[in-house]
């Protein structure tokens, strides 16, 4: 697939919604076998990448609706010193995402959305500042690393002090997705967190403001 070309969709020319809806059609139109070699492939390259080499504490994301697989990296970085989270709600944080800490072998539970999060809490939360790494789930995104998620705003939101830091860029954020989820072009809204880049099956793709 590596020379599949982008969605010819421009997101101008027609409403997000239905956009989010092909992109979601084409992910989930793969097979199970397509989604754990493209997982495999995106895992690997992600692994060789300096910015992964360098965190140690992670967000992941428990995938879904055709998703990208990031799960695999806890076998694959075993032994590495890492520290792993998931994304999970707190009734008031308004509408903002805390990180769990998390090991395979934990028990978790649905949240509302019937996404599964770490059932420890206290201690073991942290906020997105605290994070080396977040590697985010998309529907969309274009070759700037600009994207488009499910429309409900919790990464944008509980992300919305990056673009006001000067100095230091951590949390890193980069998205997991299908080659098949790429369009050619994506206007932001003025709210719109960018990734730094953006890991498929065939590439890294970096934003043009990285890209020295």
């Amino acid at each position: 697939m590596s020379g599949q070309q982008p969605h010819p969709a421009v997101q101008f020319d027609r409403p997000l919604n239905q956009l989010r809806r092909d992109l979601r059609r084409a992910r989930r139109a793969l097979s199970p076998r397509q989604q754990r070699a493209h997982a495999a492939a995106a895992v690997s390259l992600l692994c060789r990448s300096p910015w992964f080499r360098g965190a140690r504490r992670i967000a992941l994301y428990w995938p879904g609706d055709g998703e990208l697989d990031p799960l695999s990296l806890l076998a694959q970085a075993a032994g590495q010193r890492r520290r792993w989270y998931l994304p999970v709600l707190r009734p008031h944080a308004r509408g903002r995402l805390w990180f769990a800490r998390y090991r395979a072998d934990d028990r978790l539970r649905l949240n509302r959305y019937g996404i599964p999060e770490p059932t420890r809490r206290g201690r073991h939360l942290r906020g997105p500042q605290a994070m080396d790494l977040i590697l985010m789930p998309l529907v969309g995104f274009d070759a700037d690393c600009n994207r488009i998620g499910m429309g409900a705003g919790y990464y944008d939101r509980s992300l919305g002090f990056l673009p006001h830091r000067r100095h230091w860029r951590r949390p890193l954020l980069i998205g997991l997705a299908h080659e098949c989820q790429r369009v050619e072009q994506l206007e932001p809204r003025p709210w719109d967190i960018p990734l730094d880049a953006v890991v498929t099956e065939t590439r890294l793709h970096v934003q043009s403001s990285r890209r020295q």
